[in-house]
C-alpha cells in the first residue's frame, strides 16, 4: 500500500511516516503545504491520501480542495482527512463524492496506533473511517433524528464510523438481525432506500445528515 501524507507539522508529518512505515505501509511522499499536495497525488496516484484540512499558504481548506480536485483526475481515489477540530462543512464537501474511500479523523486520535492504521487501511479498501466525534457533531445537526429512537441513533453512528452489521451487533450484544431491523427502520424515518452496500449506506447517511 503507497500514500501521501498532507501535513504541515514537521512532528506530526514525521510520526505519521514513521507509523505507517512501521506497518509496513509505503509512504510515497510527504508534503507540508497545499500547492505541492495536487501535484504529489497525481504523481504518485496512492492508495490512500492522508490530509490535514487546512495547509500553507493561507491555512483554510487548501488540503481538502487539493484532494477534492485530485479525485476529479483520479476518481475514487481514497482520502483520509486529519483535523484539528470537527468542521462539518468540510465533511459535507468530501462526502458528497461518494466514489471510493474515504475518513474523517481528529489529530487526537493520531495517539492511537491501531485505531489510525485500521482506518488507513480501511479507507484504501473503499471503506469508511468517520470520527465519533464528527459523527456526534453530524447528527446533532438534524431535526429529522428526532423520529429515530436512542437504540437508532446508536446504530446509525456505528454505521457511520464504518462498522459493518456484524461489527455493531458484536459492539452492541445484540443479533445481526436486530441490527438489520434497525437500520431498515432507520432509512424508513429519514426517507432513504435500504442498501447492503456498507460504504454507500454510510456516505448516504452522513451526506443526508450534513445536508
Amino acid at each position: 500500500m503507497r500514500v501521501v501524507i498532507a501535513e504541515d507539522l514537521a512532528l506530526l508529518r514525521e510520526g505519521l511516516t514513521r507509523i505507517l512505515t512501521a506497518f509496513d505501509i509505503e509512504v510515497a511522499e510527504a508534503v507540508d503545504n497545499g500547492p505541492a499536495l495536487l501535484p504529489a497525488l497525481l504523481r504518485h496516484r496512492p492508495d490512500v491520501a492522508v490530509v490535514d484540512v487546512r495547509l500553507p499558504p493561507t491555512f483554510t481548506d487548501e488540503g481538502l480542495q487539493a484532494a477534492i480536485a485530485a479525485r476529479a483526475e483520479v476518481p475514487g481515489l481514497p482520502v483520509l482527512v486529519l483535523s484539528q477540530h470537527v468542521e462539518p462543512l468540510y465533511a459535507r464537501e468530501l462526502l458528497t463524492d461518494r466514489r471510493g474511500g474515504v475518513g474523517y479523523l481528529l489529530k487526537d486520535r493520531v495517539s492511537d496506533v491501531a485505531q489510525f492504521v485500521d482506518a488507513v487501511r480501511r479507507v484504501a479498501a473503499g471503506g469508511t473511517a468517520m470520527d465519533p466525534e464528527v459523527v456526534s457533531q453530524l447528527l446533532a445537526r438534524r431535526g429529522p433524528l428526532a423520529a429515530l429512537t436512542p437504540r437508532e441513533r446508536e446504530v446509525l453512528g456505528q454505521m457511520a464510523e464504518g462498522r459493518s452489521n456484524a461489527a455493531i451487533a458484536a459492539k452492541l450484544f445484540v443479533t445481526e438481525k436486530a441490527i438489520s431491523k434497525h437500520i431498515n427502520n432507520i432509512f424508513t424515518k429519514l426517507a432513504m432506500p435500504p442498501s447492503d452496500d456498507d460504504n454507500r449506506r454510510v456516505l448516504a447517511v452522513l451526506a443526508y445528515l450534513n445536508a
